[in-house]
């Protein structure tokens, strides 16, 4: 029996939402909406008139699709069985149904006598279409449809563009893998990962054997990913890497490169949105795959900005006024939240703050519409962390202290969100896949009152979303013979299917254009639509947070030093140089 996903979870933190809190959707809401109400609706007409005759092909399809939906092995006796017709007559429309090309077999033993079916790519596309219709065909009959859908457009084309980009289920691997103890992933313990705890037999079912997930917290992560570098041969056949991590791993020969094990066009490159993909680089080569691509961006209560007449907070400037304009704490009400914990929290506040001042934390070449992050192999780079613009930087999160909650030098990743979301603070920043704390319940105060900006620039800056968001990898030191089973399960677990069903789970990222495009994800949350205008703007950026091998350490010393500014112990200038000496230092020491 495998082992179950929470007893392999060890959190570093309390996580915003816990997986068993999360809602279940994994074939697609409409597809398993529609598959439900076929079964009940055959079920009444064959209860209900008579004579009837059974319809065998339509029972095993539904057979199929809801097994496949709950993550159950469908076998060939189970399939006859629900045909509801005599086994020789059930055994031959199986056969038809096979020969149709809508099943496909894998075999669950060595000689191959033994199989589980599967849906085939052909019935998952046809059933997706068929569950757009049958809904609007409900909808129109019953009256229940709204003129803003524009369903009278669908018999005339106004649908058909959204019917093509839907994306279907994803597909069982033709063959099922062979990893001796199961796959074995490393990851963080966010939102996002969660969800594969209510997905994890429906994946278990698509690649054919045990999952073993563990999750931590984003120091303990690092911690374990270095941990496992030093072994002979690799835990895990998979481990999620924090873009900014990325050079520091691959100057330690942590990760592979993914060209050397696998065909990249299998990934299909062009649909991930650009920011994430190349971020995913070291010196022009891939080595990793995005998993999730959630930029932070400015949240901020719509409701709150309407009723008093002013605009949304683009510019720093904007959210000063904002902060001060709501804060009242007498009646238990802030102005901002954001990350301010000491050390890895506040340290990626800084630089993305920099950033939004139109600095990178070090001198990267300018180019159009940014930095260039692209030559981070280059080296010989030279911290920029107490310039004029940086210096600004750290007066702006001053300003912010005198509008944040009292606890907020002890807040980082999700204790910023919770007073957000409990209508305690009027704005904070935050990663998108933080956003299901409130879009995915009603009770929350910012439920469907919340607005989404790129992070408010200082004079100097632009409009920019920090991309942030892991990367799935391959260990370097992982055994030769797991090397091919673990590439194709990470191809199945970046795939647009695969993706679709984290956001329909409750994820907030999608870090493929398709994903955000598809129409059943896009009704889930306005982020996905935000997000791909986003990229097409240039807007979402990953040199902000520049993967140099010694970042970890930079931004270690950026939250300390900063936090001692915070509390009034050093003042803005004083902290920013001692943190440029420290990280000059740091800088000139080789990475190994």
């Amino acid at each position: 029996m495998h082992e179950t996903f929470a007893n392999d979870i060890q959190y570093g933190q309390t996580p915003m939402t816990r997986a068993d809190s999360a809602p279940r959707l994994v074939a697609g809401p409409e597809l398993e909406r529609v598959v439900g109400f076929l079964q009940s609706l055959h079920v009444e007409l064959d209860s209900a008139i008579e004579p009837s005759t059974p319809n065998p092909h339509l029972n095993m399809i539904l057979h199929l699709l809801h097994s496949h939906s709950e993550g159950r092995l469908v076998s060939p006796s189970s399939m006859v069985a629900a045909a509801g017709v005599p086994y020789a007559t059930a055994t031959r429309k199986l056969a038809e149904i096979k020969q149709a090309g809508l099943i496909e077999q894998r075999p669950r033993t060595k000689s191959g006598k033994s199989f589980s079916l599967h849906p085939s790519r052909e019935l998952l596309d046809n059933f997706s279409q068929l569950a757009d219709r049958i809904e609007r065909i409900a909808r129109t009959s019953f009256g229940t449809a709204d003129a803003s859908d524009n369903s009278t457009s669908y018999y005339y084309g106004g649908s058909y563009q959204a019917a093509q980009a839907t994306i279907a289920p994803p597909q069982a691997l033709p063959r099922p893998l062979k990893l001796s103890g199961g796959l074995r992933i490393l990851v963080h313990g966010d939102p996002t990962f969660m969800v594969m705890d209510n997905l994890k037999r429906q994946f278990e079912q698509l690649v054919g054997t045990g999952i073993h997930q563990r999750a931590f917290s984003i120091d303990r992560l690092r911690e374990e990913a270095l941990r496992n570098a030093e072994r002979g041969k690799s835990r895990y056949d998979i481990i999620a890497v924090d873009l900014p991590w990325l050079g520091e791993f691959v100057a330690k020969k942590i990760i592979r490169p993914l060209d050397e094990v696998m065909d990249i066009t299998r990934l299909d490159p062009a649909d991930f949105h650009t920011a994430g993909w190349r971020a995913a680089h070291w010196d022009g080569r891939p080595f990793g795959v995005p998993s999730q691509t959630t930029p932070e961006l400015m949240f901020y209560r719509k409701d709150w900005f309407a009723t008093e007449g002013l605009e949304p907070p683009i510019t720093t400037q904007a959210v000063i006024d904002a902060a001060r304009h709501f804060h009242a704490p007498r009646q238990g009400r802030y102005g901002v939240a954001w990350n301010a914990a000491r050390g890895t929290a506040l340290g990626h506040t800084f630089m993305m703050t920099c950033a939004a001042f139109g600095q990178p934390i070090v001198d990267l070449p300018e180019i159009a519409g940014g930095y260039d992050a692209d030559h981070l192999g280059d080296g010989g780079f030279r911290p920029m962390l107490n310039g004029d613009r940086a210096l600004a930087a750290a007066n702006y999160l001053m300003q912010l202290l005198e509008y944040s909650p009292p606890d907020i030098l002890s807040m980082s990743w999700y204790e910023r969100v919770r007073p957000y979301a409990s209508g305690k603070v009027a704005m904070a920043y935050g990663y998108t896949l933080l956003a299901p704390y409130f879009e995915l319940d009603d009770s929350c105060s910012a439920h469907d009152n919340t607005g989404y900006l790129p992070h408010p620039h200082g004079p100097e800056g632009a409009p920019i979303a920090p991309v942030g968001g892991y990367v799935f990898c391959i260990p370097s030191n992982l055994a030769p013979d797991r090397i091919e089973d673990a590439v194709d399960a990470l191809v199945t677990f970046t795939s647009p299917g695969a993706q679709k069903l984290y956001a329909q789970s409750g994820s907030r990222t999608a870090p493929r254009y398709s994903v955000g495009a598809d129409p059943e994800v896009r009704r889930l949350s306005p982020i996905f639509e935000l997000v791909d205008q986003m990229s097409w703007r240039d807007e979402l950026q990953f040199w902000p947070r520049p993967p140099i091998p010694q970042i970890s350490d930079i931004i270690r010393i950026c939250g300390h030093e900063l936090h001692d500014m915070l509390r009034g112990i050093v003042s803005p200038r004083d902290a920013l140089d001692r943190a440029q000496a420290r990280a000059e230092d740091i800088m000139g020491q080789q990475v190994t």
